[in-house]
C-alpha cells in the first residue's frame, strides 16, 4: 500500500518535531529542561508546576532587613560536579560564596566539638575520637575495637545497623545519626546504608571501615559548600530564565490530574506529550501512574516521607554570647530531641547574611518518626526558644521570626530503596521517566543528576522513536 504524503511527514519526525512534557517545576524539572534544551536538536519542552511558583522545596525570601534569605537548603556541595556545573552553566559561577569558617558541634547536655577525621560522621581515624569529650571511654575503646572485627553484611541495608556492627552504639547514636540524620530528617536505624554513597563506599572497599580508610584518597582542596549570594533560589530564576530562552515553555499552577495513552505517545491532561519526565513527588507520581502502570505506582507508594519545619529568627547581637562566636551551629541527638534537631547560626556561618546588631538563627525542627507539623505556629516557636535557650544556656527572645512548614519534604530511603525505585523504573511504560528527591537522593546535586539523567534517558527514547519511524 502507497503511504500518503501525511504519513511520509509523520515517518521524517525528528527529535525536533517531538513533544515532552515535565511534570514538576522543582530543581529536578527544571535541571531536566535544561537538560533537554541543551540537545543538538532539541524537543519541544513543556514543564507543568502545580504551585503558583517554581522551585519545589527551595525557597528564598526576605527576612528581617535582608533581601535574601533560604527558607529550606542554604547551600550545595561543591564537591560533587552536578549542582556546581549547573551553576557553571546559568552563569551563576560569580554569585557562587562559600560559609566562613566556623565550628560545628554536637550537643549532648553542652555543646561539643565535631571531632576531626570524620565523614558524615563515620571515624575514619581514631585520633579525633580519642581527644573528644563527646565520647564516653568505653564508648571510644569500642570504636577502636573496629579493624579486629569480622566484616558486616550489607545485606540488610540499614545505617545505623551497620554503624553500631563497627564503631558500636556511641558512635552511632551520637556522631553518624545526627549528622546523616540532620542532612535526610532521617532515622537512620531505618534508612539505607546504600543511600549514603560516601559511607556506603568505605563500607563496600574493606572489611575494616579504619583500615580502608588509610587509603581512601585525601579530600581535594577548595569549599566544601556553595550558595549563591542572592540564595539558593537564584538556582530556581536561572534556570527558569534558561528554559524560557531556550524556547521551553513554563506553566505554573498548572496541576496535572491525568496521565492517559494517546496514540503512540501521551495525552498529559489536555497536553499531547511524545515522552514524559515525572519530576514530581512520589505521592504524586502514584496518582497519575496508577491507571498506566500498576506494578511501578505500588512500587511507589511505598516511598514514606517526613515532615520538617524550619524556623528563622533573628536575636539582639547583645544578648548573644562572645563565647559562641566562630561557631556555625550545632546538632542534636536523637536521645537528647524534644523537638528541635539542628541549629544553624545562620550570620555566623554566611557573610552575606550579616544583620548590624542582630544574629540570625535557623532552626530545625521535626524529623522521620518525630512529627511537628501537627503543632501550631505559637508551639513550634515556643518549643524552638525553649529548645535552644536551653541547648545555649541563654533566654532567647527572637525579634524577628518566619516559619516555614515543609510536608513531606523528605523522601524517607528505607532499607534496599535503590532495588524498590530500580524496579519502578522497569515497570514504567517506554517513555516516561521519573526525576527527583523521591527516588535517586536527596539534596540539590542528587536532584539535579536525577533530572539531567532522565534528560538523557528521554532522549534515547525520541531517538529510538525517530529511528523506528
Amino acid at each position: 500500500m502507497t503511504s500518503t504524503g501525511a504519513d511520509d511527514v509523520a515517518d521524517r519526525r525528528t527529535i525536533a518535531d517531538r513533544h515532552v512534557v515535565v511534570v514538576g517545576g522543582g530543581i529536578a524539572g527544571l535541571a531536566a529542561a535544561v537538560a533537554l534544551l541543551s540537545a543538538p536538536d532539541p524537543p519541544r519542552v513543556t514543564v507543568l508546576e502545580s504551585d503558583t511558583r517554581l522551585g519545589g522545596k527551595i525557597r528564598t525570601s526576605p527576612f528581617a532587613e535582608l533581601a535574601a534569605v533560604d527558607e529550606g537548603a542554604d547551600a550545595f556541595l561543591a564537591r560533587v560536579p552536578w549542582a556546581a556545573g549547573f551553576a557553571d552553566r546559568l552563569g551563576l559561577r560569580p554569585e557562587l560564596v562559600s560559609p566562613q569558617s566556623g565550628r560545628a558541634a554536637v550537643w549532648w547536655d553542652e555543646l561539643h566539638d565535631i571531632p576531626e577525621g570524620l565523614l558524615l560522621g563515620m571515624p575514619t581515624g581514631m585520633l579525633g575520637l580519642a581527644r573528644t569529650r563527646l565520647l564516653t571511654w568505653s564508648g571510644k575503646v569500642r570504636a577502636a575495637t573496629e579493624p579486629l572485627r569480622r566484616r558486616t553484611s550489607l545485606e540488610p541495608d540499614s545505617l545505623g545497623g551497620y554503624v553500631r556492627s563497627r564503631f558500636g552504639a556511641e558512635v552511632h547514636h551520637r556522631l553518624v545519626d545526627p549528622l546523616v540524620g540532620s542532612i535526610y530528617a532521617a532515622d537512620t536505624d531505618r534508612f539505607s546504608l546504600a543511600a549514603v554513597p560516601q559511607i556506603a563506599e568505605l563500607a563496600t572497599r574493606s572489611r575494616s571501615v579504619l583500615l580502608g580508610a588509610r587509603h581512601r584518597p585525601p579530600a581535594p582542596n577548595g569549599p566544601v559548600f556553595y550558595a549563591p549570594s542572592g540564595g539558593v533560589g537564584a538556582l530556581v530564576d536561572a534556570a527558569d530564565a534558561a528554559v524560557e530562552a531556550a524556547g521551553g515553555t513554563i506553566r505554573t499552577g498548572a496541576p496535572v490530574t491525568a496521565v492517559s495513552v494517546d496514540g503512540a505517545g501521551w495525552c498529559v491532561d489536555d497536553v499531547r506529550a511524545d515522552a514524559v519526565i515525572l519530576a514530581c513527588p512520589a505521592p504524586a507520581a502514584v496518582r497519575l501512574l496508577g491507571s498506566l502502570a500498576a506494578d511501578a505506582a505500588a512500587r511507589l507508594a511505598r516511598i514514606p516521607t517526613a515532615d520538617v519545619a524550619l524556623l528563622t529568627l533573628s536575636v539582639d547581637a547583645a544578648d548573644w554570647p562572645a563565647r559562641l562566636a566562630g561557631r556555625s551551629g550545632y546538632l542534636v541527638p536523637k536521645p537528647r530531641q524534644r523537638l528541635v534537631t539542628a541549629a544553624s547560626f545562620g550570620s555566623q556561618k554566611w557573610a552575606h547574611w550579616d544583620l548590624p546588631g542582630k544574629v540570625v538563627l535557623r532552626v530545625s525542627l521535626g524529623r522521620d518518626g518525630l512529627p511537628v507539623l501537627h503543632l501550631g505556629d505559637d508551639q513550634l516557636l515556643a518549643g524552638a526558644v525553649d529548645d535552644v535557650g536551653r541547648h545555649l544556656g541563654i533566654e532567647l527572645q527572637p525579634i524577628d521570626v518566619r516559619i516555614s512548614r515543609f510536608p513531606g519534604a523528605f523522601p524517607q530511603y528505607r532499607p534496599h530503596h535503590a532495588e524498590l525505585v530500580a524496579g519502578a523504573q522497569a515497570a514504567l511504560p517506554p517513555g516516561i521517566a521519573l526525576a527527583g528527591a523521591s527516588y535517586h537522593g536527596i539534596g540539590i546535586p542528587a536532584c539535579i543528576r536525577s533530572g539531567s539523567d532522565s534528560a538523557s534517558r528521554t532522549l534515547e527514547h525520541l531517538s529510538s522513536l525517530s529511528d523506528s519511524s
